[in-house]
């Protein structure tokens, strides 16, 4: 790129992934990028750009001339643009629009109607569809025309007379079977479809459940409106895994390794000040019984392995449940069983780690009493951690709340309160046989 060798540059791409090239695309200046724009083929950079993650998008298209966006598009799959046209300002997004294909717009306009995170929003309308009463060799014809401006050819949509879909029948069937075979007599006629507004996530389990290659997408009428391509449905897994995995731990979807010092700041900071405020309402569990402790001063050396032991319980019950339901395999009324089962592992867990907690306090401190009330601390706040665990996220979900967004915290806050208590609680009662 520095001598400007048009060969060599040409070799590299050729070499290279897409993929590849755009993860170099961030690490090269605006003017390189531009000498690029008019080396390569506008093929090319298509391929690359839809390889490119979502800053990157809108950072070359903003520096490149509407008509080699235009170019750059014509190679593009519609869904792709959709989703670059939708992070933009919506004059560039007008402007680039009004200077598409008359029947692109339509399709574009249609596809920026829906909200970005549904079935709608991430389906593509390129496909192949034939009419089941064509024969195998008809159809045939029509995939060999239609295929080279298509995204998707494994699985050809079938549809009536009233342009509904009815069937689905794979370019392999249309290969093995007789030309002159009739499409309805050797379609599937058992779709599994979605329509425009459901979400994303219950796309992705729909395609997980039944190993699809591809997702059509229908209206009520059951007229095809376009379809959701595995490679889109591992890009949402992967976006909501790592949506929840982040809000578990407080922290904004939009921020990463590379954000800026303030922007870091803004996002972290609103989550770690609620959570300073619950902090204070364990504070001020132990602040009850500060006369126990300044007597006892070992409780003051044991209270965090409880609080400690609680949350790590907490969370890991937390992370099985949120889990759960993503796959969609927990709901608040029909599952008071887990509950008791996560009840029953908080006992079990407790017991054990109680007994190991309990003899260290022994050989530490000479205190059969202080070992006594940590043992039976450490299984309730076990327990604890389980219910609260498996209860915060549901509730969350039944609220229509993420359930990864705050449960961490409010988790972590029970297992403080109630640890505290119940530890400190028995240490109360039980001063006279600890001061001896």
């Amino acid at each position: 790129l520095a001598t400007r060798d048009d060969v060599a540059v040409k070799t590299m791409v050729e070499d290279v992934h897409p993929v590849d090239l755009a993860i170099a695309l961030e690490k090269i200046e605006d003017k390189d990028i531009l000498y690029l724009s008019t080396l390569l083929s506008s093929e090319t950079l298509a391929d690359i750009l839809e390889q490119a993650d979502e800053e990157l998008q809108k950072h070359v298209l903003k520096i490149l001339d509407v008509n080699k966006i235009i170019q750059i598009f014509h190679y593009m799959s519609k869904d792709d643009i959709v989703d670059i046209l939708g992070d933009m300002p919506a004059n560039r997004r007008k402007e680039l629009v009004n200077l598409m294909k008359f029947g692109d717009q339509q399709i574009i306009r249609n596809l920026l109607g829906y909200a970005e995170h549904t079935a709608g929003g991430i389906m593509t309308t390129e496909y192949i569809t034939v009419r089941n009463d064509l024969t195998v060799g008809q159809a045939l014809e029509k995939v060999k025309e239609i295929a080279p401006k298509t995204e998707e050819i494994n699985t050809i949509y079938v549809l009536n007379e009233k342009k509904q879909l009815v069937g689905t029948v794979s370019i392999r069937e249309l290969l093995v079977a007789k030309n002159d075979s009739v499409i309805k007599d050797i379609m599937e006629d058992n779709v599994v479809s979605t329509e425009p507004e459901t979400d994303q996530e219950e796309v992705a389990r729909l395609v997980s459940k039944y190993d699809l290659h591809a997702i059509p997408v229908v209206n009520k009428r059951k007229g095809l409106l376009g379809i959701i391509t595995v490679d889109d449905i591992i890009d949402v897994i992967e976006e909501e895994n790592t949506e929840d995995m982040l809000k578990l731990g407080g922290v904004s979807k939009e921020e990463s390794i590379d954000s800026s010092f303030g922007e870091s700041v803004k996002m972290r900071l609103p989550w770690l000040t609620i959570n300073l405020f619950t902090a204070f309402l364990a504070a001020a569990t132990v602040s009850l019984f500060e006369s126990t402790i300044s007597q006892v001063v070992a409780l003051a050396a044991a209270m965090p392995i409880v609080a400690g032991m609680g949350g790590n319980a907490g969370t890991q019950t937390l992370a099985i449940v949120v889990r759960g339901i993503a796959l969609g395999d927990v709901d608040l009324g029909s599952n008071k069983l887990k509950v008791l089962k996560e009840l029953l592992v908080g006992f079990a867990n407790g017991a054990v780690t109680g007994i190991i907690a309990g003899v260290v306090l022994y050989f530490m401190y000479d205190n059969l009493y202080l070992s006594i009330i940590i043992f039976i601390a450490m299984i309730a706040n076990l327990m604890i951690a389980g219910f609260f665990g498996f209860i915060v996220p549901v509730i969350l979900k039944a609220m229509k709340l993420d359930p990864a967004v705050a449960s961490s915290i409010f988790i972590t806050t029970a297992t403080d309160v109630f640890g505290f208590f119940v530890f400190l609680g028995l240490a109360q009662v039980c001063l006279p046989y600890l001061l001896q």
